[in-house]
């Protein structure tokens, strides 16, 4: 098993942000390869658009 990379390593690898979200308890949020973190949602489809948003800047 490969070791685990550290969250920099994508942003410094590919040009732009990749976002996802994560799940914290029963609520979610958008996380992005730059450190940005979205605001806690309890709607999955709410961490989805904060990251298209962020992304989008």
């Amino acid at each position: 098993m490969p070791p685990p990379r550290h969250p920099a390593e994508p942003a410094q690898q590919a040009p732009g942000h990749i976002t996802s979200t994560a799940e914290r308890g029963s609520f979610c949020l958008a996380v992005c390869s730059c450190g940005w973190t979205g605001p806690a949602r309890r709607s999955r489809d709410l961490a989805r658009r904060d990251a298209t948003r962020h992304s989008g800047e």
